[in-house]
C-alpha cells in the first residue's frame, strides 16, 4: 500500500470509527458489532504502525492508550475553576433564592443539575478537535492530563456538526461507574492489593497514571456540564447544554429548567432516592441561574459565583447491632474481617454485613463485643462501619481481639512490615487459598475455563480431583460424569444443587482444550503470582518473551520493566522459588499450555551492535514507548538495568526524565543520550 492509499484508508477508518463511537455513547445505538468495531480499530492502528507520519493527535487508536508520561505539566486555567458554595437545607437553599431575587427584576429561570461524585476537568476544542484536558487543580491551575483524557471514550476526540466556535471549554465531571470500580477492586483483592476506598477516588488515581493504556482498560467516563469561550451564540446554560450534545459531548439527561425555587426543591426531594438507582455516584444537585446575562449582573465573590449554589444531601447512614466479626480468607491468603449487622435499611437496600477492612481499622474504631455500630454506604455503594454508639456499650463489654491464627486452616497469621492485613502463609494447604486459586486459574481473563462455577471447583476440591492448576488437565469424562453436592448460600440461606450431567461434562473438558490456546500473558495471570494482574502480567510476558527467561530473570532486571517496582519482582521471585510451583508449571508445559510468545512476536536477536552495553531508559520519547525502546536495547545485544552506577554505559534521556536521574548520571561521568542518538547507535 502506498502512503497516498493509506492516508486515505486511514481517513476513511477514522470517520467510520468516530461515527460509530458517536452513535454509540451519544445516541445508545449499536450499528456494528463490538467484533466489527474492534477489526476497524485493528486495522487503523496497524496502518499508523505503518506510516506513523499519518497518525493524528487525535486519531481514534489514542482511545487505547499508550503514551508514557512521566510527570504532568501545570497549566493555568483561562478561566478559573471556582467552587461552589455548598448547603444541607431548604432554609439556606431558599436564602440564596432571596439573594438572587434581590439583583435581578422579574421572572428568571434555575437549571437543576445532579452534582456527580468525580473529578472537575476542563477540556479545551480548537476547530473541532480535543487539545487539551485539565483537572481542575487549586483553581487556578491544573495538570495536563490530555493522553488519558483521550482515553475516555464518551469524550469526543472529533466533534460532530461544524457549527461550533472556533475555540471554546467545556467543563466535565470525570468519573468512574459503580460496576467498573466494583470489579477493579475484585482484581485488586484477588492479587492482593489494598482496595480502593470509592469511586471518586479511584477515578481520580487512574487520571494520574503515567500509562495511558492502563487508563484506557479503567472505562472511565465524564458529562459535561459548562461551555466557556469568548462570543458564544448562547443566551443561557441550556441552550449551551443542548449545543453540546449536538456536537457529540454526553450531557446527562436528567437536568431540568426549573421556575421558581419551589419547582428546584421538587426536584431535590424527587431524587433524594432516585439517585441511588444510577449506576453512578450523586452527592447532591446544582442549581444554576439560566441566563448568562443574569449570571453576569450577579457576579462573583472571591471563591464562588453568586448565581449558582450545591445543595448536598447528607450521608445515608444508620445504627444496628454488631452481631459477629468473621473472617474471610483470600486466594492470597489475605484475611479479611466482616461485620455481620442485624438487618437495616440504607440507602434503598438491606445491609446485613460491612467489611472492617483490617486489624488497623478494627482498632481505630475501638470495636467492642455487642456494640451499636453506625453504618454508612461510602459512595453510595460500599457500606462501611463509620463509628461506634457508645452510649449503647454494654458494661465490661471486651474488645474484638482479632484472630492470630487462620480460621480456616489454623496456621499462626503473619502481617508484613508496611502492610495493613494479616496473612496466612500456608499458601499451597489452606483450603480457601487452594479454592481461589483454582477459581483465578479458570477465570474469564486468565485461561477462561467456561462451565466450572464457583461450586463445581468446592465440588473438584472435595472429592480431591483437582487441588493444582494442572490438574484440571486429568479430569476424564468418567471421573466427572455423576458427581453432585448440595451447598447452602451464606447470604441467603437458601439450597442450590451443583450436578455434573452428560453436557456439563462434555462442556468442561471442550473448554479446558480450549484453554491450550490462550496466550502466554493471561496463562502468567493465571498462575496467580501475588500483586501480578492482568496489566502486569502482559508487560512480564512482552519484555521476558518465555516463562524461562522470566523464571530465571534476576531482582535488577526485573524492576528493569517498567511499572514493575521491588514488592512485584521479590513476589515473582519468591514464586519461582518453589519447587512445587516449578514442578505443576513443568506439568502445564506438557500438556501444551502456552508459555511464550507466539513466533512472530517473540523475535530473537537482530545484531550484536549494542553489546555488551548496559542501559536505563528515563523520560518520555517522541518515536517510540520505552517498552519499544527496551526491546530495541535487548535484540541488538543490549541489556537494559534498573539503576545507574559507574558501571553504566549510558543514560537514554527522553523529555520530562526525572532530575534525580540526571543529577547522579552527571556527578558519576555516565554517558547521557537523547533518543536521536541512540537510534545512530543502530544505523
Amino acid at each position: 500500500m502506498t502512503e497516498a492509499q493509506a492516508a486515505e484508508r486511514i481517513a476513511e477508518l477514522t470517520r467510520q470509527i468516530n461515527h460509530y463511537n458517536h452513535q454509540y455513547y451519544q445516541n445508545s445505538i449499536s450499528e456494528i458489532t463490538d467484533f466489527e468495531f474492534d477489526m476497524l480499530l485493528e486495522e487503523l492502528t496497524k496502518l499508523e504502525a505503518e506510516f506513523p507520519g499519518l497518525k493524528a493527535p487525535n486519531s481514534p487508536s489514542q482511545r487505547v492508550g499508550g503514551t508514557i508520561t512521566k510527570t504532568f505539566p501545570t497549566v493555568y486555567h483561562q478561566y478559573p475553576m471556582l467552587s461552589l458554595s455548598n448547603t444541607y437545607s431548604e432554609t439556606e437553599l431558599r436564602e440564596f433564592d432571596n439573594r438572587v431575587r434581590k439583583v435581578l427584576e422579574g421572572d428568571f429561570e434555575y437549571v437543576c443539575e445532579l452534582k456527580f461524585d468525580g473529578v472537575a476537568m476542563s477540556m479545551t476544542y480548537e476547530n473541532g478537535e480535543l487539545v487539551r484536558g485539565v483537572t481542575r487543580g487549586d483553581g487556578t491551575r491544573g495538570d495536563d492530563v490530555t493522553p488519558n483524557v483521550r482515553t475516555i471514550k464518551n469524550i469526543p476526540l472529533h466533534l460532530q456538526g461544524k457549527d461550533f466556535p472556533e475555540k471554546f471549554e467545556v467543563r466535565g465531571e470525570v468519573f468512574m461507574p459503580f460496576s467498573v470500580f466494583e470489579q477493579l477492586n475484585k482484581e485488586r483483592e484477588d492479587i492482593g492489593e489494598a482496595l480502593l476506598a470509592n469511586p471518586r477516588n479511584a477515578a481520580s488515581g487512574t487520571l494520574k497514571m503515567q500509562d495511558s493504556s492502563i487508563v484506557a482498560k479503567r472505562k472511565l467516563s465524564c458529562y459535561v456540564y459548562g461551555l466557556l469561550g469568548e462570543n458564544l451564540p448562547y443566551e443561557s446554560h441550556s441552550e449551551a447544554l443542548e449545543a453540546l450534545k449536538k456536537w457529540g459531548f454526553d450531557v446527562s439527561p436528567t437536568y431540568r429548567k426549573c421556575h421558581s425555587i419551589d419547582e428546584v426543591w421538587d426536584f431535590i426531594n424527587e431524587w433524594e432516592s432516585k439517585r441511588f438507582e444510577l449506576p453512578i455516584g450523586t452527592d447532591g444537585i446544582v442549581v444554576k441561574v439560566n441566563s448568562y446575562a443574569e449570571q453576569e449582573e450577579l457576579g462573583y465573590t472571591a471563591k464562588s459565583p453568586r448565581w449558582a449554589i450545591a445543595y448536598k444531601y447528607k450521608a445515608m447512614n444508620a445504627a444496628t447491632p454488631l452481631l459477629d466479626i468473621i473472617y474471610q480468607v483470600g486466594r492470597t491468603g489475605a484475611v479479611t474481617p466482616v461485620a455481620l449487622l442485624k438487618p437495616v435499611q440504607l440507602a434503598g437496600t438491606t445491609v446485613k454485613r460491612a467489611s472492617l477492612h483490617n486489624a488497623n481499622e478494627i482498632e481505630r474504631l475501638d470495636i467492642h463485643v455487642n456494640d451499636t455500630v453506625f453504618v454508612e454506604k461510602g459512595g453510595e455503594i460500599i457500606p462501611k462501619i463509620t463509628g461506634v454508639d457508645t452510649s449503647k456499650r454494654q458494661p465490661n463489654s471486651p474488645k474484638v481481639a482479632y484472630v492470630d491464627h487462620c480460621p480456616a486452616c489454623g496456621s499462626a497469621l503473619i502481617r508484613a512490615e508496611g502492610e495493613a492485613n494479616f496473612y496466612c502463609p500456608n499458601e499451597d494447604g489452606c483450603p480457601p487459598q487452594i479454592k481461589g486459586k483454582l477459581e483465578h486459574f479458570i477465570s474469564r481473563k486468565a485461561l477462561n475455563i467456561e462451565s466450572l462455577g464457583e461450586g463445581k471447583i468446592e465440588l473438584l476440591f472435595d472429592r480431591g480431583l483437582v487441588r493444582t492448576p494442572d490438574q484440571f488437565y486429568d479430569l476424564t469424562f468418567e471421573n466427572l460424569f455423576g458427581l453432585e453436592k448440595t451447598f447452602v448460600d451464606e447470604e441467603t440461606g437458601k439450597t442450590r444443587k451443583v450436578s455434573f450431567r452428560e453436557k456439563t461434562v462434555e462442556n468442561i473438558l471442550n473448554a479446558i482444550n480450549k484453554s491450550k490456546e490462550v496466550p502466554f500473558d493471561r496463562v502468567l495471570f493465571g498462575l496467580g503470582i501475588r500483586f501480578v494482574g492482568n496489566t502486569v502480567a502482559q508487560k512480564l510476558a512482552a519484555h521476558f518473551r518465555t516463562i524461562d527467561n522470566l523464571k530465571n530473570a534476576t531482582l535488577e532486571e526485573l524492576v528493569a520493566v517498567p511499572e514493575i517496582g521491588e514488592r512485584i519482582a521479590f513476589s515473582v521471585q519468591h514464586y519461582f522459588s518453589r519447587p512445587e510451583h516449578i514442578t505443576m508449571i513443568e506439568r502445564l508445559q506438557a500438556q501444551g499450555l502456552q508459555f511464550s510468545l507466539p513466533e512472530q512476536e517473540n523475535a530473537g536477536p537482530v545484531s550484536e551492535k549494542l553489546s555488551p552495553h548496559t542501559f536505563v531508559i528515563s523520560g518520555v520519547f517522541e518515536q517510540f514507548s520505552r517498552d519499544e525502546l527496551q526491546d530495541l536495547i535487548t535484540r541488538n545485544g543490549g541489556k537494559i538495568v534498573s539503576s545507574i552506577s559507574k558501571k553504566l554505559s549510558y543514560l537514554v534521556a527522553g523529555d520530562k526524565m526525572g532530575p534525580s536521574k540526571l543529577e547522579k548520571a552527571n556527578s558519576l561521568g555516565v554517558k547521557i543520550i537523547s533518543e536521536q542518538e541512540f537510534l545512530k547507535m543502530l544505523e
